[in-house]
């Protein structure tokens, strides 16, 4: 309450304190007329029935004014202007109510007098304001919005709607300009127990996210089914607690469906471990040297059905972790897959129906290095080797979609190099150079190894506070005896992008850019690259306008 506020509450206190006495004196005044005049029983009762008023009166003023005298030190500021409002409000009834009185109309005061008031006792109303109000402030405080997206429209150089340029036989692609979608992740968390996260007390919270994509065809979907739909996928929704255990008070328990410390390269948005699904698990338990995560996770695939029910894979994955040594911080991890396989009952467009799908496991395991603080930005590094069912590195499925791949699945095999970094030495200039090596196989005893080799880097150069210009050059080459053309080919793939971005930082975001993109790719290649408007060729270019943001 403000110094202003305090000195109008006096103010009323003390004019209320005037009328006490102004009615002390009439009642005097009738007490004694009363003893003087002939008619003096009837006066008697009169006086008698005004001191009662005066008395019920006298006891509200008073309670009032202790009212006031607490609410001046307990109420915050947040709500000082309510009750400021609420303290004006009972000055203006007093008054009024005490001008009644000395004007000779008693009759208002009382019972009357109480009622003409907005709440009865004013107290009540404070009381149950400040419930309301604190109760409000805890659910804003427990409540948390995050996410991210991208969105904007662009065209290749025949007129038509853009195209991404990948290569067949690569996991992922270049992204600076070469998006032709617009992407969304939204996420909800409610901090329902201890949203403070004292150190002495559990606390828990649930998330769940939203996944959204759309062709960019047209702003809602109108169209028969498979064609520029919008999609829209149910990601996250899991509960974790913490501070459960008194030995392990950082350890943190979560059950249900999430994103499970997933390992990411950016400018391509490749990830080359993805263990993301339904499970559970405890992460961050302290093991004196790291720290430690335990977790059981499944995914499934609808389209292959068995007598068992849908086909199914199920991890156990270990991970240790913020090992320090030399240079910076290790990690190592083992994953342990399953399938239980069976007849299929229903054709689907990987097996057909009556396929035997035999029961296969397999394992992966990998390590890690990062330095998180170095030369402003990050490096990472991580070798990973996955054989059987673990062998794609992720929770999803059971293999790779290609006719009956599972009598051989157990002879599969996966070896992923990575290697990334960001370095910004000031505030003009930051770059962030990949490298990726994979090398896969099938199962299939005529089937040689895939091979996926890619490199690239997102220099920026930062000409004011909120203008850049990013320029992203990257190149993949893949190999595929495998494939019915065999493939043993490369692309390339530049863009210029000119942006207006929230500050000086390689991410900071919000960010608006124009971006034009050009590629090219070998004659292995022509035909899988660039859709209908370059299938007979191997270049290509495309041009238009995105927005991307996360929070």
């Amino acid at each position: 309450m403000t110094a202003g506020s305090r000195a109008k509450s006096c103010a009323a206190c003390s004019r209320a304190l005037r009328v006490i006495c102004g009615i002390e004196v009439l009642a005097l005044g009738f007490t004694a007329a009363a003893q003087q005049s002939p008619k003096s029983e009837q006066l008697q009762q009169q006086v008698q029935e005004l001191k009662q008023e005066y008395e019920a009166t006298t006891q509200a003023l008073a309670l009032r004014i202790a009212t006031l005298e607490q609410q001046l030190d307990k109420e915050k500021q947040t709500v000082a202007d309510d009750k400021t409002k609420t303290i004006s409000t009972a000055e203006l009834a007093a008054e009024q109510a005490a001008g009644k009185v000395l004007s000779g109309n008693s009759s208002q005061v009382g019972a009357k007098f109480q009622g003409e008031l907005a709440n009865a006792p004013t107290y009540d109303f404070i009381r149950d304001a400040d419930q309301r109000i604190t109760k409000l402030q805890q659910q804003v405080g427990a409540f948390e919005f995050h996410g991210y997206f991208r969105s904007g429209y662009g065209l290749d150089s025949e007129g038509g709607q853009q195209v991404a340029f990948q290569a067949p036989g690569a996991e992922a692609k270049y992204r600076l300009g070469n998006e032709a979608e617009a992407y969304a992740e939204l996420i909800f968390v409610d901090n329902w127990l201890n949203p403070d996260q004292d150190p002495d007390k559990a606390w828990a919270k649930a998330e769940f996210m939203i996944e959204a994509n759309t062709t960019n065809s047209t702003s809602y979907a109108n169209f028969p089914s498979g064609i520029g739909n919008d999609q829209f996928r149910f990601r996250e929704a899991f509960i974790q607690m913490g501070n459960v255990i008194e030995s392990q008070p950082n350890a943190k328990f979560w059950a249900g469906e999430r994103y499970y410390r997933r390992q990411h390269v950016d400018i391509n948005d490749f990830y080359p471990l993805d263990l993301s699904g339904y499970g559970g698990g405890v992460e961050d338990l302290d093991i004196k040297f790291g720290k430690m995560a335990v977790a059981f996770l499944s995914g499934a695939r609808p389209d292959i059905v068995t007598q068992n029910g849908v086909l199914a894979k199920s991890n156990i994955d270990v991970r240790v972790y913020d090992i320090k040594g030399p240079l910076g911080l290790w990690a190592g991890w083992f994953d342990y897959a399953t399938s239980k396989g069976g007849q299929v009952a229903a054709a689907s467009v990987s097996v057909p129906s009556g396929a035997i799908i035999p029961t296969t496991s397999g394992y992966a395991f990998g390590v890690g290095h990062q330095r998180l603080e170095w030369h402003g930005g990050f490096h990472a590094f991580s070798f990973q080797y996955g054989a059987g069912a673990a062998s794609n590195f992720s929770s999803n499925g059971a293999g790779v979609v290609i006719p009956n791949p599972y009598l051989y699945l157990e002879k599969s095999r996966n070896i992923l190099i990575t290697e990334q970094m960001l370095f910004q030495p000031n505030d003009r200039f930051a770059i962030n150079p990949i490298f990726i090596y994979q090398r896969t196989r099938d199962g299939v005893p005529q089937h040689g190894w895939n091979e996926w080799v890619s490199f690239g880097a997102r220099p920026e150069i930062f000409l004011t506070k909120y203008l850049s210009l990013a320029v992203e050059g990257g190149f993949d080459h893949t190999k595929n005896p495998n494939a019915p053309g065999q493939y043993d080919a490369w692309l390339r793939k530049i863009t210029f992008a000119p942006q207006i971005g929230a500050g000086r930082k390689y991410y900071s975001r919000p960010v608006l850019r124009a971006f034009v993109t050009y590629a090219n790719w070998s004659d292995g290649l022509k035909g899988y690259v660039g859709g209908v408007p370059y299938r007979n060729r191997t270049q290509g270019l495309t041009y238009g306008v995105q927005a991307e943001h996360w929070w």
